[in-house]
């Protein structure tokens, strides 16, 4: 059995993307910056209610996993949302959905021999460490 969607990025890329993704302070810089061609750290800080330190945490997060782009403008960095991150995460989940919405069609687990294969080839050793069990 092949899984279409895992060739879209690699699984760390995804996993790395949406753990960012996992806080609501960076969905809503997130949407700001939707909106918006870029913005400075220090426009984040009033609507979020938070400390310009945290606001440059969480954008340093975004920045790492490719979500958001940072550029120095000076004393001032801006940012911009990394819109071809979000194209491809939208393609892994389109991918899923449609693989998702043809279930497995001869029982629970046909070919678990080759899911387990694809499975673990996905899964380094440093991500085996953060799993309660292994594949």
């Amino acid at each position: 059995m092949t899984v279409p969607f895992v060739a879209a990025l690699d699984d760390a890329v995804i996993a790395a993307r949406l753990k960012a993704l996992s806080h609501p302070a960076r969905i809503a810089i997130i949407r700001s910056l939707a909106v918006r061609d870029c913005c400075c750290c220090g426009e984040f800080v009033r609507p979020l209610s938070l400390a310009q330190s945290t606001v440059s945490q969480h954008l340093k997060i975004l920045r790492e996993a490719g979500l958001v782009s940072g550029e120095a403008e000076g004393v001032r960095s801006s940012y911009r949302l990394e819109r071809g991150a979000f194209a491809d995460l939208a393609g892994v989940f389109a991918g899923l959905v449609a693989e998702i919405g043809t279930g497995a069609p001869d029982g629970c687990c046909p070919g678990s021999e080759a899911l387990g294969s694809v499975m673990a080839a996905s899964v380094t050793d440093n991500d085996k460490k953060d799993m309660p069990h292994e594949f």
